[in-house]
């Protein structure tokens, strides 16, 4: 079993298809076993990518749907959920700051090293953070994470 913190470009991918989606999806089954972190404004994240992708055509307005509301199923089941704190909020503004970060990227990033941190003092095995973004991962790494990108996984 494994820990893994998905942001919202990596997560994305279980409910639509793309490069990396059999990756993530197979990290996320139930049946692997591993714990799937995410915070809670991935969800809006996700909901956003679908619903703009069904409005510019690359998705049928049906297959938005179904996803969404698969996503919204899987959010109260398969997924832990990091709720946005107020502390959560000030270390992704100094994130953002020091890696110039756009802002949900930040709390995505604070929010994976929070995780991090308390697993570590929990005496259990580190994150892997997971993301489909260049900029995101480079200040992940440079923060101490271990990172793993769907998009390498075709």
């Amino acid at each position: 079993m494994a820990a893994y913190f998905v942001d919202s470009s990596g997560l994305v991918k279980c409910y639509a298809n793309e490069i990396g989606s059999a990756w993530i999806m197979g990290i996320t089954d139930a049946a692997a076993g591993n714990e799937i972190y995410v915070v809670r404004i991935t969800a809006v994240e996700v909901v956003s990518a679908l619903t703009r992708r069904a409005r510019g055509g690359s998705i049928s307005s049906g297959d938005a749907a179904t996803a969404i509301a698969s996503l919204k199923i899987d959010l109260g089941s398969d997924y832990e959920i990091i709720e946005l704190t107020e502390a959560l909020a000030d270390r992704a503004m100094s994130l953002a700051e020091k890696h110039a970060l756009r802002g949900y990227d930040a709390v995505q990033l604070a929010a994976g090293c929070e995780l991090d941190e308390v697993l570590k003092a929990s005496g259990l095995p580190a994150i892997t953070f997971v993301a489909a973004d260049n900029a995101l991962n480079s200040a992940a790494v440079a923060e101490g994470l271990a990172v793993d990108d769907p998009n390498t996984h075709p």
